[in-house]
Formats: C-alpha cells, sequence, structure tokens
C-alpha cells in the first residue's frame, strides 16, 4: 500500500505537543456503586470475574497466542481479561466487510487508521465512544492518554472512538534522537562486502553493484539469488518503487506553494527506467511481481535476496533467524539511491497519526471492562509489561536500572518466534504501544537489527503534514483513489516494459488520464489541508 495511504488520516486536525504520556501513580477517577473497580497502576484489585474478549486484528499475518506467554497471563492476571484473536485467513478488507456486513464485529477492534472502514463503523453507530465509556467506567482514561492523541481522533460530534499505536509527533521526533523511520536499503552483507561494498547511490552504481552480485552468487543454498527484492504490489503500486524510492531521492513533496508531483519527478523517473532496464536483462525477477508477504518472509529468511527498499521492521524475525544461522548472512542498511545533488534521504518517522486504532463494539457485553483494559494498557504499568515484561523473569533492576537478562535477549535476537511463545514481550502485543514513553526502558540494542535501526536515526523526518485524506465518500475521496489505482497498474507497465519508447507510452497515457480525472483541482484542494496541518503543528 503506498504510504500516503498508510499515512492518510480521515481526520484534518492536527495538534501540537509531545506524545510523551503522563505517569500513572494514580487514578483518574472511581467507579460508583457495584460496577467494576478502575484499573490503576498501584496494584488495585481488578473485577473478580473473569472475561474473555474476541478482539479482531486486521492482519493475517498476526499470529501470537494469548494465554499461553508470561506477559499476557500477567496482564490477565492483574486486569482479569482474557484475550481471543481473530484475525483473517486470506483477504483482510474482505473479511472486515463481512464482518461490518453481517453485524458481528468483535468485541474490540484493531485496524489501520487509514481505512474507510474506521468511518464506515462510526456513522453507522457500531462502536462506543471511548470518552463516554470513560466517563461512565472509568475516568482514568483521561489520566492516562495524550491529551493530542485524544484531540487528534476525536471527531466533529466530540467524541473518540478509537485509540492510536506508535502515535508521534514532530516536537518528539525534534527533541529525540532515537526516533528513526522503517525505510531502510538493505543489502546482503557478505555479498555486498565480497563484491567490494560498492557504492549503491548513484544508477550506474546501483545498476553494477546489481549485476556483479549476480553474476558473482547465482545461486544461494542451491537457489537462484534474487537481486533486487521489494514489497508486495497491490492495485495502488509498490511503496519499494514509488513512495520509498522518492524519499530516498529526498524527491519534494511541495514546490512553489502547490503539491509536488512525485511520480513524474525527472530524477525517479530515471530511476525508474534503470529498474526497467534491469527488469528486461532478467535482474527484476518475477518473484517480485508476484510474490506476497508470507512468500516475500521465507525468501528472506533464506537470504535470497541482494539488495532491497523494505521496511526493517517487517523482516526483523527473519534477520535474527539468518543471525543464528551465520552472523554475516544478515542483512546491512547501507545509503541507497541518492539525487544527483547527493542530497539526504528524507525517511519518515511515524506520525501524530500512529499506524493502527483500535475500538470497542457496540457488540461488547462489557464496555465497562473493556475501557479498564485498555486503559491499563496505555499507562505506564501496561506500557512495561508489553514492553520490557515482568521483573524477575524478563528482566531485573539493576542499580536502579531495568536490564533485560541476558538469556532472554540472546533469544529474541536469535528466534522471535520462540521468544513470543515463551515471553510476549518487547510489543508483542503491540495494539497501544507508546514507543515514545517506551523510550525510557530502552535497552542497548546490540542485535542484529541495531545496525537498521540505527542507521535511519540521521536520515528520519516528520513530513505528516503532507498526509492528507478527503471525507469519507466524497467526489474527491473517488477520485484520489481512482489515481492511486491508475498508478497502480501503470507503475507495473513502467517496469515492465519491454522498450524504452513503451516505458515513455505508458507515462504519457498515465498522465493523461490522471489530469482526465481531475489531478491538479484535487491537488489543489489537498494542498489546503497541508497548509491547516502546517498551522496547527507550527511547521511554518
Amino acid at each position: 500500500m503506498k504510504l500516503t495511504k498508510l499515512l492518510k488520516t480521515n481526520l484534518i486536525s492536527v495538534l501540537l505537543a509531545s506524545m510523551a504520556l503522563s505517569g500513572c501513580a494514580q487514578s483518574g477517577g472511581v467507579n460508583s456503586g457495584d460496577q467494576a473497580p478502575v484499573l490503576t497502576a498501584d496494584n488495585t484489585a481488578p473485577a473478580k470475574e473473569p472475561v474473555t474478549f474476541d478482539w479482531y486484528i486486521n492482519y493475517s499475518w498476526f499470529t501470537t497466542k494469548w494465554g499461553q506467554n508470561a506477559v499476557s497471563k500477567a496482564i490477565t492476571e492483574k486486569t482479569g481479561v482474557n484475550i481471543n484473536f481473530i484475525t483473517p485467513q486470506g483477504n483482510e478488507e474482505e473479511k472486515l466487510n463481512a464482518l461490518i456486513a453481517s453485524g458481528s464485529l468483535p468485541d474490540l477492534i484493531t485496524l489501520g487508521w487509514w481505512e474507510p472502514q474506521v468511518n464506515e463503523v462510526i456513522q453507522k453507530d457500531m462502536v462506543y465512544a471511548l470518552n463516554e465509556l470513560a466517563d461512565k467506567y472509568d475516568p482514568y482514561f483521561w489520566t492516562v492518554t495524550d491529551d493530542q492523541a485524544v484531540s487528534w481522533y476525536t471527531q466533529d460530534d466530540g467524541n473518540i472512538y478509537g485509540y492510536p499505536c506508535s502515535s508521534v509527533t514532530p516536537d518528539d521526533v525534534n527533541s529525540d534522537n532515537n526516533i528513526g523511520s522503517n525505510q531502510t536499503f538493505l543489502v546482503r552483507k557478505d555479498i555486498y562486502e565480497a563484491i567490494g561494498s560498492p557504492d549503491m547511490t548513484t544508477i550506474e552504481g546501483f545498476e553494477n553493484a546489481v549485476k556483479k552480485a549476480a553474476e558473482e552468487f547465482p545461486v544461494i543454498d542451491g537457489k537462484p539469488l534474487i537481486p533486487i527484492g521489494a514489497h508486495y504490489f497491490d492495485d495502488i503500486g509498490n511503496v519499494s518503487f514509488d513512495q520509498y524510492l522518492q524519499n530516498f531521492l529526498a524527491v519534494p513533496y511541495e514546490k512553489d506553494g502547490m503539491i509536488y508531483d512525485r511520480d513524474t519527478d525527472p530524477e525517479y523517473i530515471e530511476w525508474l527506467k534503470m529498474f526497467n532496464r534491469l527488469s528486461r536483462e532478467g535482474y527484476l525477477s518475477t518473484d517480485v511481481f508476484i510474490d506476497q508477504r508470507t512468500q516475500m518472509e521465507e525468501k528472506i529468511a533464506q537470504g535470497r535476496y541482494f539488495c532491497m527498499l523494505y521496511q526493517y521492521t517487517d523482516m526483523s524475525a527473519q534477520q535474527k533467524t539468518l543471525y543464528s544461522k551465520d552472523p554475516n548472512s544478515i542483512y546491512i542498511a547501507v545509503d541507497g539511491p541518492k539525487n544527483e545533488n547527493g542530497d539526504d534521504h528524507v525517511l519518515p518517522t511515524n506520525t501524530v497519526n500512529g499506524w493502527t486504532i483500535t475500538m470497542v463494539s457496540k457488540n461488547c457485553e462489557n464496555p465497562d471492562r473493556a475501557i479498564q483494559f485498555i486503559d491499563y494498557l496505555i499507562s505506564e504499568e501496561g506500557q512495561k509489561m508489553v514492553y520490557l515484561g515482568i521483573e524477575g523473569v524478563t528482566y531485573d533492576v539493576v542499580d536502579g536500572k531495568e536490564v533485560v537478562r541476558p538469556d532472554v535477549l540472546e533469544l529474541l535476537n536469535t528466534d522471535r518466534g520462540a521468544y513470543d511463545e515463551l515471553y510476549g514481550a518487547d510489543d508483542a502485543y503491540w495494539m497501544f504501544q507508546d514507543n515514545v514513553m517506551q523510550q525510557k526502558w530502552r535497552q542497548k540494542n546490540e542485535g542484529p537489527t541495531a545496525q537498521l535501526e540505527e542507521w535511519t536515526y540521521k536520515y528520519s523526518a516528520y513530513t505528516g503534514q503532507y498526509d492528507v485524506s478527503f471525507p469519507a465518500g466524497s467526489d474527491e475521496e473517488y477520485t484520489d483513489e481512482a489515481i492511486d489505482r491508475l498508478w497502480g497498474s501503470t507503475l507495473k507497465e513502467l517496469l515492465l516494459a519491454e522498450s524504452d519508447d513503451e516505458f515513455n507510452a505508458a507515462l504519457a497515457k498515465f498522465k493523461l488520464k490522471r489530469d482526465a480525472l481531475g489531478y491538479r483541482e484535487l491537488m489543489e484542494k489537498k494542498y489546503r489541508y497541508v497548509i491547516e496541518a502546517k498551522e496547527k503543528l507550527g511547521l511554518y
């Protein structure tokens, strides 16, 4: 999915301030009568009656169970809440739409905030307003939630229906040198070093390096090397070959008081032509165009790609598998494609939007317990639990500082699956993770993903002011989506073109069709939202 879609919001209001959540030493309120007691971080007992929530996670790749590892058991003991996770077996959108159409939404729902179903379930009155649940059952919500996150997600009716994970503001990025991006240019360490650690920031250098790697290492453990890896294609493109490549080239988001046409930037097009040449010469494997995430993860774990424009967070488990087999076979981050000026990459951090939001369905028979459970997970105690785990089990306190036990860290760095089954910390349950708060417990990262993360620090930038969405069901939304789909089909044509003339013809056709759809008028409207966002973020 295009990054603009992954970062677009249905709420245009943006507020200033740090996302660091307040401490949780006290409760914001007390329930009355025979209602379940407020969950606090001061060892207040949970409601006595156990309850199980069905929790829908709109990602087929999420497979972590609840109740088997140390962290989930401890949270259940603390809150009285057990979880039955539900995930789609096939297409996420089809599964979610079926649940909505049948009126059978599970108790809790976690989905990308950019998904149109967020507005749909709100408009159809299928989810609770969290603020109303908080006022009625657990005012502690107002103590543990972040004011800016609440304001950001508050609708025109004054209600907030979902709470985000991984929300970050410009102030966070400016004040914390350890906030990076998840976008990286990765090369397989041993192959890269064997061919001389070439400069791959230029078109010529990139092209030559790919060819040399393929010629010198045609086979990896009995299987063909895949010279170039990328995210999977969907109906609106491929983030590796559009948004990520544009970010590495530092293609601007705006120019001369207008939204800049990044998809037709001349230098970006020259890089696409290079990938097209590699495709025609057999260096851009057909695997890239057909593989989905499951197949890609398998091939990453086998070390079959030479280089990738990829989210390092999406391959961290496979990186650890490679490391356990041979530390030299892992992937490292190096400078990737750059523009002719050699400008630094501009790699987006998370934004105020975060990543996903979690909502409480009106099918939930125990909304009081649901809001209390959510408040616990958002609280500092809850964040410490999902990140660090349990004192004496996953970490110890040494000289006043939390230190993850060596054997636990070793398992985390070598077998993420086994780690999740046994311990379940390190944000295995990421649905309310607060990356900024968790910095206070941050461990020295010495594992096989450390270099990947730290490499991004110098290039990370806040670009959330350009994340714009139009009202659901509006003509603008329809046009925006139509143009995205047009680009998705065009990108494949460009990469698979059989000649330069065919490439140029496909690009020209794209521009004509896009203009006919109303592209220029749409960009004018989008820029008004950018101006508003920049004003509210204090970015002028």
